[in-house]
């Protein structure tokens, strides 16, 4: 079984594009907190996630940095050769489902 879920917030926008063959896809970076141990902030774990079709519209349309979401949805790995010759790989979660956790965050008008 290849399931993961994940609960983060987004480090940045989100990247969408039209690939060659007309699919939509959207790749997010999410940071997804590490359990606290013994009161200490450990950080982040910082996570790519690639999401198609429908679900990729959807979120670079409602989708910014800062937001909360949930994903689930598989890992990948992959590996490829740079064009210096040196070894590449990445690990990637395949969006399955994107949840939007928070509502959009509205600016204020400053006050005259």
């Amino acid at each position: 079984m290849n399931t993961i879920n994940l609960i983060g917030r987004l480090t940045k926008d989100p990247d969408y594009r039209v690939t060659d063959n007309g699919t939509d896809l959207c790749k997010l970076r999410l940071a997804v907190p590490r359990r606290k141990v013994h009161g200490e902030d450990p950080g982040a774990v910082f996570i790519t996630v690639v999401a198609f079709g429908a679900q990729a519209r959807s979120t670079s349309e409602y989708l910014t940095k800062g937001r909360e979401v949930g994903i689930t949805g598989r890992l990948e790995y992959s590996e490829w050769t740079a064009d210096d010759g040196s070894k590449r790989s990445t690990h990637e979660v395949i969006a399955e489902d994107v949840q939007f956790l928070d509502r959009p965050r509205v600016e204020e008008p400053l006050a005259s």
